[in-house]
């Protein structure tokens, strides 16, 4: 008979031996530092997308903050400016009252007309002061105010419409 010896290591010989005999403590060692290394350089970047994260979000807050007051403005200028037409109207009423059989009525619409103006002085709306000069007049100095501007709060909520002399 042939008698073989099988050292292979199916047969349990030194190459299963070797396969079970744990590494050498230098090499565990080196392999768990390259280990602790690769988890930290996660971490780091886990850390940096995080912080980005974090000023993404704060910029947002901030532009969406910013977005809320211009849209607030903007609906205020709108309405304040359509309550302007109706100082404007009134103003263009006692324009053109002559008096007589209408005193009762205009001293009305004095009285609504100055009213008005308190109620938008209350909320910091103020007309533009516009000078006007009359005679001798130089090119480009303002001869009338066509219509009044006012500001709100130190913003121009609509311009002066002047005529200006040539």
């Amino acid at each position: 008979m042939d008698e073989r010896q099988n050292t292979g290591p199916a047969a349990g010989g030194e190459g299963a031996e070797a396969q079970r005999q744990p590494r050498a403590p230098e090499d565990e060692l080196a392999a768990l530092r390259a280990e602790v290394a690769r988890y930290k350089e996660e971490a780091e970047r886990n850390w940096q997308q995080f912080l980005h994260a974090a000023a993404d979000l704060e910029n947002y807050k901030k532009q969406a903050s910013r977005q809320r007051e211009d849209a607030v403005q903007r609906a205020r200028f709108a309405v304040l400016a359509a309550v302007l037409t109706v100082v404007d109207n009134l103003e263009r009423a006692l324009g053109h009252s002559t008096g007589g059989d209408d005193d009762k009525i205009v001293a009305g619409i004095r009285i609504t007309h100055r009213h008005a103006l308190e109620v938008l002085a209350k909320i910091g709306v103020t007309q533009i002061v516009v000078a006007s000069v009359e005679s001798g007049v130089e090119p480009g100095t303002i001869v009338s105010e066509m219509q009044r501007g006012y500001f709100v709060n130190g913003d121009v909520l609509r311009h002066a419409k002047v005529r200006v002399a040539k």
